[in-house]
């Protein structure tokens, strides 16, 4: 059994004393492991980083065994974080998204190719959070749990937006919203696209984190998300608190 792809770099683990399993997301083979005879070499190890976009070429005796990858780097986007820590921080959140909720070998063309717009995005720091939150929003499409913003779930209305209904996901306009606004969630700026600062986009991941707990982890029976998601948060939140301090 081979197949040849290409894909991203989601997560490596020491197998041996010099080789790797690896981790990669691919367009056409879905999520997918492997090991990579020598990957801890010094030849290989520094193309062996998360993120990373390799071409693969995937061998095994049978399709359900672990198997071996052959890897040759396509671009390294290390040096698009290597020097930003709220990038860095992000980019291994998604990365660890992928690889706890998507099943191996089943094939997400149009996420994967969003995965891979998002992380060729890291090299334009001023906008690529808003492109994460964006990002997370169709992660939750794609497991199953996506939200309807863009339009009134009442009323039909696509004017004054305010708040989102924590049971379906689904807008709620200001007027609708009557006595129980206090029992929805904020409509967040960031999903219209229309973001003035950083704690725009902190306010639509609460929300997006919301949904991620209360829906995508009881689905999978997972107590909490991973703690690459939450040292994103942080991170996000440091930077908030910087940028105040500074003014």
């Amino acid at each position: 059994m081979e197949w040849r792809d290409q894909g991203i770099l989601l997560a490596t683990k020491p197998f041996g004393e010099t080789s790797l399993i690896i981790d990669a997301f691919t367009p056409d083979h879905g999520k997918s492991s492997g090991v990579v005879r020598g990957g801890q070499s010094k030849k290989l190890k520094p193309i062996l980083q998360i993120g990373a976009q390799l071409d693969l070429t995937w061998k095994a005796r049978l399709e359900e065994h672990l198997g071996s990858f052959q890897v040759e780097l396509i671009r390294s986007r290390t040096a698009n974080v290597m020097n930003d820590r709220l990038l860095l921080a992000g980019m291994l959140s998604s990365a660890t998204l992928i690889n706890r909720f998507f099943p191996s070998g089943q094939v997400y063309k149009g996420f994967y190719e969003s995965s891979e717009n998002l992380f060729d995005l890291l090299q334009f720091p001023d906008i690529w959070a808003l492109g994460y939150f964006k990002w997370e929003l169709e992660l939750l499409e794609t497991l199953g749990f996506g939200l309807d913003l863009e339009k009134c779930a009442v009323t039909g209305s696509t004017e004054d937006l305010k708040f989102i209904s924590p049971k379906s996901g689904r807008a709620v306009s200001q007027a609708a919203a009557g006595a129980w606004s206090s029992k929805l969630l904020p409509f967040p700026i960031a999903a219209s696209g229309q973001v003035n600062s950083l704690e725009d986009i902190l306010d639509g991941l609460k929300v997006s984190q919301f949904f991620l707990e209360r829906k995508v982890l009881v689905a999978f029976g997972i107590e909490q998300l991973p703690t690459a998601r939450a040292r994103f948060i942080s991170s996000l939140e440091k930077k908030i608190r910087n940028s105040t301090l500074h003014l």
